[in-house]
């Protein structure tokens, strides 16, 4: 059974085992009276076992969800009232139908006859009605777990929803803003540089088919997300002075795996948006390591006290949305850290990303 199909239907043999455990003890309370009952006893305990299986359900899919969970508390419980006298009514029908009082009669006086046994108190009815309670009291416990856990997924369903809206989000703010800056600089490269111009024009038309097309699979190799990166940087150096200085390390050798598709962009972009300047020396350091089935992301990127050293909310998808993006599709797997070093005027983003 797969995980959608087990939240849509209860765990069968969850309840399968549950109902087992009700008959056995069903079963063992009578028989620590030591008599022989009559087939007039197990048919009437048939009926009791029957009907307290339906009470479960009738509460289980109708007046919890329909009640209890919409605050509706008095109608729960008047309808759970009800359920129970019903049962008390069926099982004194079924005792008087099948002439259930005189075979126990029959029965426990046999049973004195031949061992001087005392006739046990006649506590079966009550025993009957506090059953049924506690079995509305279960059923009613494993409903609200099953709501609870409907709810988280819910929640968690809309949560990937607006991730993947910020996400496209994220894609729209490249294409335009980043494709036509681009655009421009490799028409003033065309004055001075034709080939240039066109392997630009190339890397440019590549991340433009990456960001449309491949990243729709939810997924793509880190090969991929590498080749992506560096196509971005050489492009932004397009418009940087010599003053800045530009470094990508990919690991060596490259294991492909795969993972969510534009996870580094915000760590990049912010290195490029706050750690550049065009007339003080700067540099930007990328470095990508794997290790086993980690992979390592550190970005650090010169720190001016005149620029925002942290990730711009307004730019990209920002830190706050690329944790919960994080925390969406690797809880667990995954430690970031954002650090000022303020004395070496250095900010650093650590991220160790566990991929299996």
């Amino acid at each position: 059974m797969d995980a959608s199909t087990a939240r849509k239907y209860p765990p069968f043999f969850l309840h399968l085992l549950g109902w087992t455990f009700l008959a056995l003890f069903l079963m063992w309370q009578p028989l620590s009276w030591q008599i022989q009952f009559p087939v007039t006893f197990w048919v009437k305990q048939a009926v009791l076992f029957t009907l307290l299986i339906g009470i479960f359900y009738l509460n289980y899919y109708f007046w919890f969800p329909k009640f209890l969970a919409k605050n509706r508390y008095s109608r729960f419980i008047l309808l759970n009232l009800v359920s129970v006298i019903m049962l008390a009514v069926v099982i004194e029908q079924v005792k008087i139908a099948i002439n259930h009082g005189e075979q126990m009669d029959r029965a426990f006086k046999t049973a004195r006859e031949a061992n001087g046994d005392k006739k046990p108190q006649d506590r079966l009815d009550y025993f009957s009605l506090m059953t049924a309670l506690l079995i509305i009291g279960i059923s009613t416990s494993v409903a609200a777990v099953k709501d609870v856990q409907r709810d988280k997924q819910y929640r968690e369903n809309l949560e990937k929803e607006k991730i993947n809206s910020e996400l496209s989000f994220l894609k729209a703010q490249i294409n335009p803003h980043f494709f036509f800056n681009t655009l421009n600089n490799i028409y003033a490269l065309t004055v001075i540089d034709v080939e240039a111009a066109r392997e630009a024009l190339h890397k440019l038309s590549r991340m433009m088919r990456y960001v449309l097309y491949e990243t729709q699979h939810g997924t793509v190799l880190l090969s991929q997300e590498i080749a992506f990166a560096q196509d971005y940087i050489q492009l932004m150096q397009l418009r940087l002075t010599d003053k800045v200085t530009v470094h990508l390390d990919p690991p060596s050798p490259l294991h492909d795996v795969s993972i969510a598709p534009m996870l580094f962009l915000p760590f990049i972009e912010n290195a490029f948006k706050h750690g550049v300047s065009a007339v003080q020396p700067s540099r930007i350091d990328i470095q990508i390591r794997q290790d086993k089935n980690k992979i390592f992301v550190e970005v650090k990127n010169t720190l001016f006290t005149d620029k925002r050293a942290i990730l711009d909310e307004s730019n990209g998808i920002g830190l706050v949305n690329t944790q919960r993006r994080l925390d969406l599709l690797y809880p667990g797997k995954y430690q970031l850290e954002v650090n000022e070093n303020k004395e070496e005027k250095e900010f650093e983003v650590h991220l160790e990303l566990e991929t299996a």
